[in-house]
């Protein structure tokens, strides 16, 4: 703790020097003491209560001096009525410290009156009169000094209120720093410098609370935008009245004090008096004034300038429910946060501060609160009684405001002696993905903690959020989980036990979207999710059995493909009829199906297919005449039925038959029309399909959103890079080849009649082969990829 404070004190001593050659001076001087009370309707309250003056008020002042004090001071009270009005003689009244009578002053604010000056100067300094003359020649610059002032004394009590919470927060634990400063800078509306996040946590608070002139945002209670930012977010009301439009300049009026205060008092500064600005700082039921220039006994004498309230109609602070929707425990020690006044939490002017709640019989009740910046918001002093209320409880914040009674916001409160929560009947989990499960009940207020507990595994915290006053909302991760029953406990307050369910966790069973069959065709599609798991389709007398299964625009797509084709063909368009979907476990759902008209038929005219050329490696030729490879670069010319002709707008679409990728060719992008009934396609099986696109491949047209039937295109095949032959002797040869794995066996005739086999999973670039010199002249390959299909290549004469 030595560490830190001496951290904290040269952190402070180069903030306040350089703070020094920057700024004006710091209110850092401690000068007198004055006991101020407000007397109304009877009622008196000491001045750190009162937020604003009335006409007809009594107001006793006393200038308290230190025991002992030789030298007595004179003290005026100067009534304001308006920046181009000037105060009448009798608004003003003075009194010397220690006189044995009238010593203090007592005074009633006159009708009319804005604003009140205090006045406070050596007894030497000379008398009232040069004071009352100074006010009057220029009353429109005291009413904004006093303004300003008592401004600047409210912005210093919420930076003091931040200091000294932020330090005893340090002093206590170093750890806790960032977690208070961000609280009482939301509470008291201060601007919080992240960087000083960052640094160890013994150094945070000496980095918070330098450079105090940066520190304040507007208070939008006492902005003049108040009554339009009432109802606004409390980030979005700072920012606005932090703007000069705000009228509050860059950070609040105790900056504009620290600035211009010489020059609002530079035009009274004469050889008698020597006008000093003082903040108000309250405690103990009396003021303390602060000084930034050291007092002057000489000539000029020093004369001491307070700005009292303003003497003004009641405003009540704009306080509303940090979120007014949720829930909240009415236990006590429970926070009921609120934003929008920070001089709540700054001054004393809210007091007598008390939650009213109401039984169920309509009686009401008051619980007393108190407010406390560092958990931002009001703090119940004692819980809710024991008897007479309904699980959610209606209350509103109420007190006073100085004189001025006041009601805050609304508030909707949990009974803390209430903890019950259901989940729906037949509610289950389901495992592979994260779940949100409601539950509904009462007592979300007063929830501390929610757990998950698998099977006797440990319980692990879930996150949730209210989403009604009788409901709440869990985040219940299974995507790593198996099957298996669930327990869930929410533990309310101390005065009410968990509750605990147990849901049981299954397999996700599959949604069903579409499923989608044309008259004629000999294949259905079902669209949805975990489709993975349909075992089987019945469509009338068709049982369908998964085919290819492809995933896009996150749904599932599964071919269903028929054990006796005819029967599929058999429906005609326009039957409708539920197809019954079996899934996994033996479990069932149906889903409905209306059989569309027939598809057209695409034929394919003519296909060709161009080799690419490589370097070093033989050209090897395929056949039959419908393979090729895959990197070829194929072109092909279909036509539709009579009765669909081509515009052009259409979009043809290639993939692999087993359902694999597929590839769309629109108009100039490898789709181009010879005439209105022959198109024509151009592409690169392997660019468009990906590297490992092998098999048959098919294609079909699509017009005005509807597919026509795919029609076979031909067979890509994957090919070996030959690069040559040797005979080292008579009997024996080696092949140079890249990618030999491909390649199933060889042979020296295309009947295979003397066949040498490649091993599976060939990983070498030479292959002895056992063949006769004179043979290599043409070599013959049976390729993995299409065992009817075969490659020859040429390798050269002997």
């Amino acid at each position: 703790m030595s560490r830190f404070l001496r951290n904290l004190g040269l952190s402070l001593l180069l903030v306040a020097t350089c703070a020094v050659r920057a700024t004006p001076a710091q209110f850092d001087l401690t000068g007198p003491r004055l006991d101020v009370a407000v007397t109304r309707g009877g009622a008196t309250l000491p001045l750190e209560w009162v937020p604003n003056l009335a006409e007809g008020d009594r107001i006793a002042i006393k200038l308290d001096l230190p025991a002992g004090q030789t030298d007595r001071f004179r003290l005026v009270a100067a009534f304001l009525r308006g920046a181009t009005d000037r105060p009448p003689r009798d608004w003003f009244h003075d009194t010397l410290s220690g006189k044995a009578k009238n010593g203090d002053l007592s005074l009633v604010v006159p009708k009319g009156a804005q604003q009140l000056a205090l006045f406070v100067l050596p007894e030497r300094g000379g008398g009232a009169n040069a004071i009352v003359s100074a006010v009057r020649k220029q009353p429109g610059t005291f009413v904004r000094a006093v303004q300003d002032l008592n401004q600047a004394s409210l912005d210093r009590a919420r930076l003091d209120t931040f200091l000294d919470l932020l330090l005893q927060a340090a002093a206590k634990d170093p750890e806790s720093v960032n977690a208070t400063s961000q609280m009482l800078t939301r509470s008291l509306s201060i601007k919080l410098k992240a960087e000083c996040l960052q640094q160890p946590a013994d150094l945070q608070a000496a980095c918070l609370t330098g450079d105090r002139e940066t520190l304040l945002f507007a208070d939008t209670h006492s902005s003049a935008l108040a009554d339009t930012l009432a109802g606004a977010p409390t980030d979005l009301a700072f920012q606005i009245s932090a703007t000069p439009q705000g009228g509050y300049g860059t950070y609040s009026s105790y900056i504009g004090v620290m600035r211009d205060i010489f020059r609002l008092f530079g035009a009274f500064q004469s050889t008698q008096l020597q006008f000093v600005p003082a903040l108000a700082r309250m405690g103990g039921d009396r003021i303390t004034l602060l000084l930034n220039t050291p007092l002057s006994f000489g000539k000029p004498a020093s004369v001491m300038v307070i700005g009292l309230p303003a003497i003004e109609a009641p405003k009540p602070p704009p306080l509303r429910a940090t979120d007014g929707s949720a829930l909240l425990c009415a236990r006590a020690d429970a926070v009921l946060p609120v934003e929008g006044a920070p001089l709540v939490y700054a001054t004393r002017y809210a007091h007598d501060m008390r939650v009213r709640v109401t039984r169920q019989d309509g009686t009401p009740i008051d619980l007393p609160v108190h407010a406390d910046p560092r958990r931002g918001g009001f703090v119940l002093d004692r819980a809710l009684p024991d008897q007479g209320f309904a699980p959610v409880v209606e209350a509103r914040l109420h007190g006073n405001w100085g004189f001025t009674p006041f009601e805050g916001p609304r508030l909707t409160l949990s009974d803390p002696r209430v903890n019950r929560w259901a989940a729906p009947a037949g509610a289950s989990l389901v495992v592979g993905r994260d779940n949100s499960l409601e539950l509904t009940g009462d007592g979300a207020g007063c929830i501390g903690a929610v757990t998950m507990r698998r099977g006797d595994g440990a319980p692990q915290p879930l996150t949730w959020k209210q989403s009604g006053q009788h409901a709440i909302t869990l985040a219940i991760p299974l995507d790593k989980a198996t099957p298996g029953p669930v327990t869930l406990t929410v533990s309310g307050s101390a005065q009410a036990a968990p509750v605990t369910l147990t849901l049981p966790a299954l397999q996700e069973v599959g949604r069903l979207d579409d499923l989608t069959l044309a008259a004629g065709d000999d294949e259905a599609v079902l669209t949805g999710s975990r489709l993975d798991q349909v075992r089987s389709v019945t469509i009338g007398k068709a049982t369908l059995q998964p085919g290819a299964l492809s995933r896009a625009d996150g749904s599932d797509r599964l071919v269903l493909v028929p054990a006796d084709p005819a029967a599929l063909r058999a429906l005609g368009a326009g039957t409708r009829l539920a197809a019954a979907v079996t899934f996994t476990g033996d479990r069932h759902k149906t889903v409905p199906l209306t059989v569309a008209p027939a598809r057209p038929d695409p034929v394919l005219l003519q296909r060709s297919a161009r080799p690419p050329q490589r370097t070093g490696a033989l050209a090897i030729a395929l056949s039959p005449d419908d393979a090729f490879a895959q990197d070829a670069a194929v072109s092909f010319a279909f036509r539709l039925d009579a009765g669909s002709p081509l515009t052009g707008r259409e979009i043809v679409e290639v993939a692999a038959a087993d359902g694999g990728a597929s590839v769309q060719r629109t108009a100039g992008k490898g789709y181009d029309v010879q005439d209105a009934t022959t198109g024509i396609v151009s592409l690169v099986p392997r660019d468009r399909l990906g590297p490992l696109v092998h098999g048959r491949l098919r294609f079909r047209v699509i017009q005005g959103g509807v597919a026509s039937r795919w029609a076979p295109l031909g067979t890509a095949i994957r090919l070996p890079e030959v690069h040559g032959l040797t005979c080292p002797s008579a009997t024996r040869c080696i092949l140079d080849a890249d990618r030999l794995f491909l390649v199933r066996a060889i042979a020296t005739d295309d009947r295979f009649a003397t066949v040498q086999a490649v091993p599976d999973g060939f990983t070498g670039n030479t292959l002895d082969l056992t063949i006769p010199a004179t043979a290599k002249a043409k070599l013959y390959l049976r390729l993995r990829d299409a065992p009817e299909a075969i490659g020859m290549v040429s390798p050269g004469a002997p």
